[in-house]
């Protein structure tokens, strides 16, 4: 390598005149930032303008969003650049969200009856180890929201996924306070997550029996009748089912169609009677010289010759009418009865 020494600038001032001390030859050097870091022995101005010329993040911009919540990594990658680069601007603002967790931590839940007395890492792994976790796994971290306020989170891994659960850190008197944004969060400062659950006892199966003999009562014989013995079934009691309870009662199910169609026919007008044909005249002949003979003959005797002739009626649904008997003056003097007395 060769040794140059500065002998002058160029007229406008944007060049450095060197020249080789050995050959004399001249070279010009670009007046710029890195020259002039370099000329101060400034190291991290020369690694800020190093990154500056292969990406085009900003250590400013590196920062704030490591400050955001972005990881080395992250950064990394949108910047095009090593992790080595990007962890010399992320190392004090990681320092910074490392403080803020540690802060968070010893700050007071906001509860709906007022900040609680013991601090979020207390509940967090009072909570934990009653679910069953090691309140030991946690890891905590902290970063600014974009309304400039720290944003605390706690994660937390069971089996193959990770829990996360995040609070609102306002800085105070008496370590400050946080509050829950999420359900998980709100979850792990209730005060009724380490309630002991309602204990439920297992019901124990009834034994299934084929066999009725442990229970006389639901026990009978039945003998089906024979068919001559079988009265008809009326249209609604064939639709009526016949059940037998548990308690041994007997209950019948009748359907609603049939019990309907029956009230139908019961609240249906009833057709008039016919009337009943008219009772035809009773005819009687008598023998004027019979009944000459037979004229000292007492009442009993003319009852009797009365029941003998009269024929019997015809209908017996007409109650005890029964045909006129004939006076007997009629009978006498032969004159035919008309039917009334």
């Amino acid at each position: 390598m060769r040794e140059l020494r500065v002998i002058g600038l160029e007229p406008d001032g944007k060049k450095v005149i060197c020249q080789d001390t050995e050959s004399g030859e001249k070279f010009r050097i670009p007046a710029d930032d890195t020259l002039r870091a370099a000329a101060r022995g400034d190291l991290t101005r020369m690694g800020q303008i190093e990154i500056e010329m292969e990406s085009t993040l900003r250590p400013r911009e590196i920062q704030s969003r490591i400050r955001a919540g972005a990881s080395v990594a992250q950064v990394a990658a949108a910047a095009g650049v090593g992790m080595d680069r990007i962890e010399r601007f992320a190392h004090p603002v990681l320092l910074e969200r490392a403080r803020a967790a540690e802060l968070a931590a010893a700050a007071h839940p906001l509860r709906y009856d007022g900040p609680a007395l013991s601090t979020l890492s207390e509940v967090v792994s009072a909570a934990l180890g009653a679910r069953g976790h090691n309140p030991d796994d946690t890891d905590w971290d902290a970063w600014k929201a974009e309304d400039n306020r720290w944003v605390v989170q706690v994660s937390w891994r069971v089996g193959r996924s990770v829990n996360r659960a995040h609070w609102r850190y306002v800085p105070g008197s008496n370590s400050g306070t946080v509050e829950a944004i999420d359900e998980v969060a709100d979850e792990l400062i209730d005060p009724d997550i380490s309630r002991p659950l309602r204990s439920v006892q297992p019901v124990a199966p009834l034994p299934v029996e084929d066999d009725d003999s442990d229970h006389p009562e639901l026990a009978f014989d039945y003998t089906p009748p024979q068919a001559s013995q079988v009265a008809p079934i009326s249209p609604v009691s064939r639709s009526a089912r016949l059940t037998v309870k548990s308690d041994g009662t007997e209950a019948v199910t009748v359907d609603a169609d049939t019990v309907t169609d029956a009230q139908a026919r019961r609240n249906a007008p009833r057709p008039a009677p016919r009337p009943a044909p008219p009772e035809p005249e009773v005819e009687v002949e008598v023998d004027v010289e019979s009944a000459e003979e037979s004229a000292p003959a007492d009442d009993t005797g003319d009852a009797s010759v009365h029941d003998e002739k009269s024929p019997p009626s015809r209908k017996r649904g007409r109650g005890n009418r029964k045909p006129s008997v004939p006076a007997w003056e009629d009978v006498l003097l032969g004159v035919r009865s008309s039917g009334n007395t």
